[in-house]
């Protein structure tokens, strides 16, 4: 996933809301959100090329979320499926401390990334190119292919975009948030960051909506979760175009 809009703690009956963009190539096999045969209480979208996810929730309210790094001269080509650090979580019962604890020891085997995990009472961010965890308080968070906040164009304007409604709308929607996700507009030149993919690439991946050819946004989830414990997770799938989608919706009660 490339780009992950987190608001804890900022709205009075939503308690978390997520808003993100998976980019992918298109060819990649995946399968649509839904609970997994093999794990009842995961709710995911699944990458069937090595089993692992990049967001998902559970029955019981853990929470999992992972963005690549961009970084050129650091990738290697035995690393480990990096979904697996978030459908390891979710199967699982660790506090989001004591799994990052983990995470810390074997990261350096992993190509680069930003991990999100929380269980309802406690958030945790962990990338593995800093040392330590960090708490997450209440809050607007984004990520996107860098560090947590890091300042990009994109994760500027979703930050911006989603504080809008969160202040606007009594009820923010669905749809408002994937109207967040679904802006194409390319960032200014001067703003791009230098990641070593070029000018050229760095253009293409500016947008929130990634359209490049062959590779883009695969998919949109927003997720929200009341005061209540009512979850909606809503997945879009595309086809290059932010126009032609499927939908797999899911609502539930925590337990």
């Amino acid at each position: 996933m490339c780009i992950l809009l987190l608001s804890l703690g900022q709205h009075p009956r939503y308690p978390l809301i997520v808003a993100a963009n998976r980019e992918e190539a298109y060819d990649r096999p995946t399968a649509a959100a839904a609970f997994w045969d093999d794990a009842p209480n995961v709710l995911a979208g699944r990458d069937l090329l090595q089993g692992g996810t990049w967001l998902g929730v559970t029955r019981q309210g853990r929470f999992a979320a992972l963005t690549n790094f961009r970084s050129v001269e650091a990738n290697r080509s035995d690393g480990p499926s990096r979904g697996g650090l978030v459908s390891e979580f979710l199967r699982g019962n660790q506090t989001p401390s004591d799994y990052l604890a983990g995470v810390v020891d074997n990261g350096r085997l992993y190509n680069g990334f930003s991990l999100i995990v929380g269980d309802g009472s406690e958030f945790r961010y962990y990338s593995n190119q800093e040392h330590q965890p960090r708490q997450l308080v209440s809050s607007l968070y984004g990520v996107s292919n860098h560090l947590l906040d890091t300042p990009w164009p994109k994760l500027v304007q979703g930050k911006q975009e989603l504080n809008r409604l969160l202040l606007a709308a009594n009820e923010p929607t669905p749809d408002q948030l994937f109207a967040i996700l679904a802006d194409s507009t390319m960032a200014d030149d001067n703003e791009l960051p230098d990641t070593g993919i070029g000018i050229d690439n760095e253009r293409l991946l500016s947008p929130l909506f990634v359209n490049a050819g062959n590779y883009g946004t695969r998919s949109s989830t927003v997720v929200l979760i009341d005061k209540t414990g009512n979850v909606t997770f809503i997945e879009r799938t595309f086809d290059h175009r932010p126009d032609r989608y499927s939908t797999a919706s899911h609502q539930f009660v925590l337990e």
